[in-house]
């Protein structure tokens, strides 16, 4: 991204039953949970204290529920109607394929040289029926082209790790380990990242 690149507001959605249980949701159609939307409400506050309405931005999210629920929970704490923003496909969860409903001790206990071949290379590793980091970070690259006025984005952690690595070239091997709050903002401008922390 170049100096004149506009300024993201990334948000991860609010914690869902399989977020706190440890289960890899990827594609699957999971909602939030009542701490989560205290999260994306948290978050909804946040913006609204640094951007007010948020004039001339653009609301993008994800098209899983648990985006879009947390979208208009942000909305709604900014004073919008709920509603009224764009969904993305290209900026849904990497696809974990069979994995997805998992957790990390389910796939140690059926696939210990599957699960270890991703620790070792996050960003190259498919899982069974899957997508990789790696084919992700091609449709949020393209997203992230075409991305041409300030935004307000709810995505996902996979998202949030590639944009990372796209922006600010963090490590590729370690994606999968960077940091992708469900209380935070991630703000983007031009190479540069900074996280916003709710008060």
């Amino acid at each position: 991204m170049h100096s004149k690149s506009p300024t993201l507001y990334v948000v991860r959605h609010g914690r869902t039953p399989w977020n706190a249980e440890g289960r890899l949701q990827g594609q699957r159609d999971i909602p939030l949970e009542d701490f989560g939307r205290d999260q994306a409400r948290g978050n909804g506050r946040l913006l609204k204290s640094i951007l007010g309405p948020a004039e001339g931005f653009v609301f993008i999210s994800s098209p899983l529920i648990r985006a879009r629920e947390t979208m208009e929970l942000i909305r709604a704490e900014m004073s919008l109607p709920p509603q009224a923003y764009e969904c993305d496909e290209r900026i849904k969860e990497v696809c974990f394929g069979d994995w997805e409903g998992k957790t990390r001790r389910n796939l140690q206990q059926e696939c210990p040289d599957l699960l270890a071949d991703r620790d070792q290379d996050g960003w190259n590793f498919t899982p069974p029926k899957g997508e990789s980091y790696a084919e992700m970070s091609q449709r949020i690259e393209a997203w992230l082209r075409n991305t041409c006025r300030d935004s307000i984005v709810v995505a996902h952690g996979g998202v949030m790790r590639i944009l990372q690595v796209l922006v600010s070239d963090a490590p590729r091997q370690q994606a999968t380990d960077l940091p992708a709050p469900q209380d935070q903002v991630m703000r983007i401008r031009g190479n540069s990242i900074e996280w916003l922390v709710q008060v």
